[in-house]
């Protein structure tokens, strides 16, 4: 691996079907979803983008274009708004088409998370680089959650995967390490399980949607056989990684709003309504 602390490549998993919200998902992808005036993905890539990076590739599927569509210019709307007050709203978006490169590829089969990321090798290489999981909305005014993974990666050089502590009712939804604490919400991962029953949960440490991973992982998910469900969880890949090497794991700073669930959902949108509100009435 290079000597090279720096992560340009980050991977979004979006081939889910989002069932937890038919019927709106039936014709629009989950990653779509608006929350105020942006799609849950776009405020992933920003996330990714203030990270540091910068190439970044989409795991698509069936019915999925209008994720391409959306990192894309439209001359038509571009024409039909040029010179009104309208244009400053694409201002964002605009600036992430112009900084980033936005790379595709098809995940045949939801075949798990792992799988996911084990399609993505493509667009990787032999590269370490950053998963985000645009359901888990994150907010840290200050350092967002993928750079802490990334300041964290930086200084022991594997992968890292963001927790945050939920209770104990709650681990059965989570991947949930087994570690030992090497610096303030720092971990050394010792073990993870899948969404382990309450009396069987190593911790209440649970696994959210912000990785930083080492190429290896690739070679490791191939050799995973298929887990809880019949999928690949990435969970047994990481397992298996901290048993050879290292993963370390980091108690975030932040507030992540779980926007795969209805509850969580709303919850983003009334907190991201109030910023906007705000900004508009300044």
């Amino acid at each position: 691996m290079s000597s090279d602390s720096t992560i340009k490549k980050c991977i979004f998993p979006a081939a889910g079907y989002g069932t937890r919200f038919l019927p709106a998902t039936k014709a629009m992808p989950k990653e779509m979803l608006p929350v105020v005036d942006k799609p849950l993905i776009q405020y992933g890539v920003e996330e990714a983008v203030a990270a540091g990076m910068t190439d970044i590739g989409i795991i698509t599927g069936r019915g999925k274009r209008s994720v391409e569509d959306h990192f894309d210019i439209s001359y038509e709307l571009e024409h039909q708004i040029s010179g009104t007050k309208k244009e400053e709203q694409l201002s964002d978006i605009r600036r992430l088409i112009e900084e980033c490169t936005f790379s595709y590829t098809r995940q045949i089969e939801m075949l798990g998370l792992g799988h996911a990321i084990l399609t993505a090798e493509t667009l990787v290489g032999n590269a370490p680089f950053g998963v985000i999981l645009a359901d888990d909305l994150c907010i840290n005014a200050q350092r967002n959650v993928m750079q802490q993974l990334v300041d964290v990666y930086a200084k022991y050089r594997c992968s890292v995967v963001a927790i945050e502590e939920v209770d104990a009712e709650e681990v059965d939804k989570y991947g949930v390490i087994d570690g030992q604490e090497i610096e303030d919400g720092v971990f050394k991962v010792n073990g993870m399980v899948e969404k382990p029953d309450k009396d069987k949960a190593p911790s209440t440490l649970a696994i959210i949607g912000r990785y930083v991973l080492t190429p290896e992982i690739f070679g490791i998910i191939r050799a995973t056989p298929p887990g809880k469900n019949g999928e690949l969880q990435i969970t047994d890949a990481l397992r298996t990684q901290a048993e050879r090497n290292m993963v370390l794991a980091c108690r975030f700073d932040g507030r992540r709003f779980d926007c795969g669930s209805v509850h969580g959902f709303v919850e983003a949108t009334n907190y991201f309504y109030q910023i906007y509100r705000s900004r508009k009435d300044a």
